[in-house]
Parts: structure tokens; sequence; C-alpha cells
């Protein structure tokens, strides 16, 4: 008894699926976008605020870490 091959679905060009008639979940897209932006929002305003209060922008506070992070091993 052979078993039955794999069925792959067919492979879609780039773009295609934006096309589609597949339905998309739209207000799940929607959720995710918003909590996207808010998230962003806070890492700006995160930066801003460590900025402010070393007075090193965001680059620096990195190095900061990435110093402070190898000096411990």
């Amino acid at each position: 008894m052979t078993p039955d091959p794999f069925l792959y679905e067919p492979l879609e060009g780039f773009g295609d699926s934006l096309t589609s008639r597949r339905p998309w979940n739209t207000s799940a897209l929607i959720g995710v976008e918003r909590l996207n932006g808010r998230v962003a929002m806070l890492g700006f305003a995160a930066a801003v605020i460590g900025e402010w209060i070393s007075g090193v922008g965001p680059a620096g506070q990195v190095m900061a870490l990435l110093r402070w992070y190898l000096s411990l091993g």
C-alpha cells in the first residue's frame, strides 16, 4: 500500500495574495496595527526621556547598555 503524496497549495507569485479573493480578517489587522503604533510611541517617549535624563542620545544609550552588559562577564 503506497502512502498518499502530500499535496502542497499552489504557489503564489509576489504580491498575488494582496489581490486574491482570500478573506482577510481586517478587524484583527486594525487591532495589531493600533497596538504596534502605540508601542512605537512608548519606545520613542522612553528614548526622549532617557536622553533628557542622561544627556546622551538613543545611540549613546544603546552603547552604554552594551558596555555595561559586556563588563559583567
